[in-house]
């Protein structure tokens, strides 16, 4: 079946970044993200043993949740509207695209009214691309604070989607740069920060070699998208 293959395939590859970059594979997560691809695609991967699924649009995921198996785990990987907190904060068990303090409060207030704690990542827009959303640096870290006091919600770390290039080397550096955030975050708060979710399919070996610990694959595993795209939720 293809995705075995292509699943073989990511995993071998993700250790020999491992390898490169001196780490042990076990900490590198794999999000396989569904976004475009029916149900059935992902029961398929999930009897391969994937458990964690990415979606980029609430509405998407909200559809597509119930018709997979309960064991799977869902994260939100797209931007989040204020006006979609209430889905996001019932459906994911991970938001990984935090990216204003309003956001965080909004998400902060479902979560409050639905007795449940979330766990966040924030989102940085290292190359400070105009195409995409994300907080910039500096403001991570004059906001961070004000986020992580907010009580029903759990920083663990940041994200980052990195510009496309052919050549991977080529954004290396926005790589390098979010983990030495992390770092600087962690200074701030005086606690680690166990995630960095950044790698797609065609940087994700760069990622690695730079520390990520999430990984989000599409087409290396799930190949092309199978379902038409979905209508616009904005």
């Amino acid at each position: 079946m293809e995705i075995a293959a292509n699943l073989e395939s990511v995993r071998q590859r993700v250790a020999r970044a491992c390898e490169r970059g001196g780490r042990d594979p076990s900490g590198v997560t794999l999000l396989t993200v569904s976004k475009g691809h029916r149900a059935e695609v992902v029961r398929a991967a999930a009897d391969l043993g994937l458990a964690l699924f990415g979606e980029n649009r609430v509405q998407e995921g909200k559809a597509k949740i119930g018709l997979c198996p309960s064991r799977l785990r869902w994260h939100l990987i797209g931007h989040l509207q204020s006006n979609k907190c209430r889905d996001a904060v019932h459906f994911f068990e991970m938001i990984q695209s935090v990216d204003s303090l309003s956001l965080a409060q909004e998400i902060n207030k479902w979560a409050d009214k639905s007795a449940k704690t979330v766990r966040v990542l924030i989102e940085v827009n290292i190359a400070g691309e105009s195409s995409k959303f994300g907080y910039a640096p500096e403001k991570v870290l004059s906001e961070l604070s004000e986020i992580n006091a907010l009580p029903k919600i759990e920083v663990h770390g940041l994200m980052t989607v990195a510009p496309f290039a052919q050549d991977p080397e080529k954004v290396r550096p926005v790589f390098r740069r979010l983990r030495e955030l992390k770092t600087e975050c962690e200074k701030i708060l005086g606690a680690p920060l166990p995630q960095l979710s950044m790698g797609m399919s065609g940087d994700f070996e760069v990622a690695v070699e730079e520390g990520a610990t999430i990984i989000r694959l599409g087409s290396a595993i799930l190949g092309p998208r199978s379902a038409p795209k979905p209508a616009s939720d904005e």
